[in-house]
């Protein structure tokens, strides 16, 4: 881990992940721009421990080269508290993401957790790289029509940097079976995401309308499962269904095509848990 001063991002974004929000940031190095992703929130929206995953990355020589610290603004923070906004956070590079994210092993952590941890080693890197491609490298484009050419490039530089990414997973010594088919499962997910972003260069994004029926029936399912269970939230898990049901990251990326069928699957959601109260 770099002893040197924290690096100071250029910018900073929360980024949307299945419900949750994957803070990442970009930070101009001596000229070279790079995106940095703080770990501990990782283990936080995981709820794993960070202090025994920081001395396992610390102990893992390709990633404990590549730790830096970065300031990072807390955005949670009213403004009037006197709190520090801005404090040191341990980071890795977008590239070491998936790398640190295939040390977890989904049978070690809480039942309820293992397919969330699943889902972050199959999509997180992606997701991150193709919401945060460094300037100058993707291209945007003021002209409709060109709009499904412009995706298309900046996806094929995630794909670039994804292959990299795996290259880089197997530099860790992923060379057991577990780990195999984790990495297997990564390739699975890069074929869903292409597709995905087939589907929203073909149709466009949702109306806010739109998507303001889906998080609305969203939070309603949610609510009613704190009935059940009020020791968590469960909008990410309502998220990760619909995620899983639409074929979107996001229900923002939810092609208005598929958007009859995920209200559909809502509200019988939503219905089925109202019938079942009724009965008890």
């Amino acid at each position: 881990m770099s002893e040197n001063k924290a690096l100071v991002p250029v910018e900073q974004r929360n980024v949307e992940f299945y419900g949750d929000e994957i803070l990442a940031v970009l930070v101009d190095d001596d000229g070279q721009q790079q995106i940095f992703v703080p770990i501990r929130p990782i283990c936080d929206l995981l709820g794993i421990d960070w202090g025994g995953q920081y001395r396992r990355i610390k102990r893992n020589v390709v990633l404990s080269e590549a730790l830096m610290s970065v300031d990072v603004t807390s955005t949670d923070i009213d403004p009037s508290d006197r709190r520090p906004r801005t404090s040191v956070m341990v980071c890795l590079p977008l590239d070491y993401i998936a790398g640190f994210l295939f040390t977890l092993n989904p049978d070690r952590v809480k039942s309820e957790l293992r397919e969330r941890v699943i889902l972050y080693q199959r999509e997180c890197y992606r997701v991150l790289a193709d919401a945060f491609l460094a300037p100058g490298i993707a291209v945007q484009t003021t002209d409709e029509g060109d709009q499904a050419l412009a995706q298309l490039h900046n996806m094929a530089l995630v794909i670039a940097a994804t292959t990299r990414e795996m290259l880089e997973v197997r530099r860790l010594g992923m060379d057991n079976k577990d780990r195999l088919d984790a990495a297997r499962e990564y390739l699975r997910g890069m074929n869903k995401r292409l597709r995905i972003v087939e589907q929203r260069t073909a149709a466009g994004p949702l109306t806010e309308e739109q998507a303001s029926e889906i998080k609305k029936r969203v939070n309603l399912i949610a609510q009613e499962m704190v009935k059940y269970d009020p020791s968590k939230s469960h909008y990410q898990t309502v998220y990760a269904a619909l995620g899983e049901e639409a074929g979107a990251t996001s229900y923002k990326f939810i092609p208005p095509k598929g958007y009859e069928g995920a209200i559909t699957f809502l509200d019988n959601w939503l219905k089925a848990m109202k019938e079942q109260e009724g009965k008890e």
